[in-house]
């Protein structure tokens, strides 16, 4: 499993640290720990999942005790069991204590995500779509959150406004027509800049099946809200000559059904917006 960059990480942890240090710093930790003291601890699994975001740990320490060691047992994408150890940290014992939640709170979280994904993409097996996140991240976390979603199996979406034309219901509105947005963005679009339309219906899909014959089809089409069976319409009419993603209404009891009409992507919200977090504890020995 591909690592994030610790530059995209580091000013996140630190955001936190800040936020959670205030004005003052660590008053618990200040008044009850001996300023010489040191202290060992795991962070262990309280429930079965997929790590995601353990480097997250690692720089919440060393940004609170450079000296600290750190020993990462597992690796972003493995999956763990319950009781599992994670990461055994020795370290200044007032850092540390400082450092403890806001490691925790990143770790569980991204782990959250990188379980749920793992779920969808295994509900999902023996088909050929594949499970994407979207951008309903956490500001501020996107990188992290979608590099768990890579994690549990999942691909990623585009990053943000800039890497991809998106074109959705409202611009369709503003432009008068899924054909003419489309015309456009393909004529605005850089030669390495994919162009994907969101059609609400087969007769908005037809229009943009036209547009094959005109050299200004998109690369993918993302079907929203479709029923199964105008899914399979569309994947019929569509004949793999373009993209077809499905979005909306995607949940753990449908996605199933929906990656077997033969959609080539399915979009889920949810991996982001709702994944529960991961239990995670910290064990002092």
């Amino acid at each position: 499993m591909r690592r994030l960059p610790d530059v995209l990480i580091e000013p996140v942890v630190r955001m936190a640290l800040a936020e959670d240090l205030g004005r003052a710093g660590d008053m618990t930790a200040m008044a009850c720990i001996p300023e010489d003291a040191r202290m060992k601890a795991a962070f262990a699994a309280r429930k079965p999942g997929v790590l995601a975001g353990i480097d997250c740990v690692r720089l919440a320490v060393l940004a609170m005790d450079p000296n600290a060691s750190v020993d990462l047992r597992l690796r972003d994408g493995d999956a763990f069991e319950a009781g599992a150890v994670l990461a055994v940290v020795e370290a200044d014992a007032r850092a540390f204590l400082s450092a403890e939640r806001t490691a925790l709170n990143l770790v569980g979280r991204l782990s959250g995500v990188a379980t749920l994904t793992r779920t969808y993409v295994e509900a999902v097996a023996g088909t050929k779509a594949r499970i994407a996140d979207t951008r309903k991240t956490t500001p501020g976390l996107r990188a992290l959150e979608k590099h768990a979603v890579a994690c549990g199996g999942g691909i990623n979406h585009r990053f943000g406004l800039d890497d991809a034309i998106l074109i959705k219901d409202n611009h369709v509105a503003v432009c008068g027509g899924v054909a003419e947005a489309v015309r456009r963005a393909k004529a605005f679009a850089p030669h390495l800049m994919k162009v994907e339309v969101e059609v609400d219906g087969l007769d908005q899909l037809g229009a943009v099946l036209a547009l094959i014959d005109e050299g200004a089809a998109p690369d993918v089409i993302m079907l929203d809200n479709f029923s199964l069976d105008a899914l399979r319409a569309a994947v019929a009419r569509v004949a793999g000559r373009i993209v077809l993603e499905a979005s909306g209404g995607v949940d753990l009891t449908t996605v199933r059904g929906i990656a077997e009409t033969g959609v080539d992507v399915i979009s889920v919200g949810a991996l982001t917006h709702s994944a529960p977090v991961l239990d995670i504890g910290l064990d002092a020995f």
